[in-house]
């Protein structure tokens, strides 16, 4: 599979691996370096000296990718917290540290995995690799995920979401103390630039709109206890929204601090609340997950 990539004026002047890598969205610069040194990059037609020859107006860039092989997803009997099930749909409670899709580097042990065991029939719309899920959760996030078994129930509850009148309210416990006691953080994210696996804060009007309302629920001396309702659902979005204010997530290792005196497997993110009208049966439905153990003993901690 041969990809070929024009540079233009915006990109004049930046190293070969930096315009590979923000070209390639999914693609680090580690594996842009590798494929240089494969000599699966070709510059103008010819191999580049280096990862960080400068690239010039109007050049092109070629990448020859082998073609990936298709995935077998294998199901797996792996527990799983039912919330709720019925012919058309299930709502689950993830537990942290599960993936919820196989991807590079997570091929078993997912969510997905956990489905195909449980569950007849998925709906596919959303890829091969990713049977009835709507929407998803970070691996360290906790709480309710929808699924859908079949493709009308899983176009209905993905219009709900996107219209917004399906409703999602999550749980944290993050670090400082926020004085507001409620508020909105309106503020476009964008993968990051500097490592593509992170997204941050744009201010220039790029990326995607990002929209997070929040409620204090308690303070502690250094931290609170807060509730978030999503207005859209991005990758990352409470955690990295919660950076950006000064209050990043407590145990989140990627845009959080580190804390000698806390133990934890991930952070304190809860997905608490999921709303939305059965796709079938027209009936609202509504349902909580309670805290993880590891969270109320956070919180037992934290009001002492």
């Amino acid at each position: 599979m041969k990809k070929e990539l024009k540079v233009n004026l915006e990109n004049k002047n930046k190293r070969l691996d930096i315009f590979l890598s923000e070209q390639l969205e999914k693609t680090t610069r580690s594996q842009i370096k590798n494929f240089i040194e494969k000599d699966l990059v070709l510059l103008n037609g010819k191999l580049p000296q280096k990862a960080g020859v400068l690239v010039k107006e109007n050049d092109i860039v070629s990448l020859e990718q082998e073609e990936p092989k298709p995935l077998e997803l294998q199901a797996e009997n792996l527990p799983l917290d039912i919330v709720y099930e019925d012919e058309y749909l299930a709502v689950i409670n993830k537990a942290q540290g599960m993936v919820v899709h196989p991807a590079a580097g997570n091929f078993s042990g997912t969510l997905v995995n956990a489905l195909l065991y449980h569950f007849k029939s998925l709906s596919n719309l959303n890829t091969n690799l990713r049977p009835g899920i709507v929407h998803r959760l970070d691996k360290d996030t906790s709480g309710l995920i929808v699924i859908a078994k079949n493709n009308e129930v899983h176009q209905s509850l993905a219009r709900q979401i996107k219209e917004k009148s399906a409703k999602r309210v999550y749980r944290a416990i993050v670090s400082g103390v926020i004085k507001e006691d409620n508020g909105i953080i309106n503020k476009n994210l964008i993968r990051s630039t500097k490592d593509r696996k992170q997204i941050t804060v744009t201010s220039d009007g790029k990326g995607r709109k990002a929209i997070t309302e929040y409620k204090v629920l308690e303070r502690f001396p250094n931290f609170t206890y807060a509730e978030f309702n999503l207005k859209t659902g991005r990758t990352h979005q409470i955690r990295v929204h919660c950076k950006y204010i000064g209050h990043p997530v407590v145990g989140d290792v990627t845009y959080g601090y580190h804390y000698k005196n806390i133990r934890l497997k991930g952070q304190l993110l809860h997905a608490y609340k999921l709303e939305f009208v059965h796709p079938i049966t027209n009936i609202k439905m509504e349902f909580i997950a309670p805290l993880p153990e590891y969270f109320e003993k956070m919180l037992k901690k934290l009001s002492k």
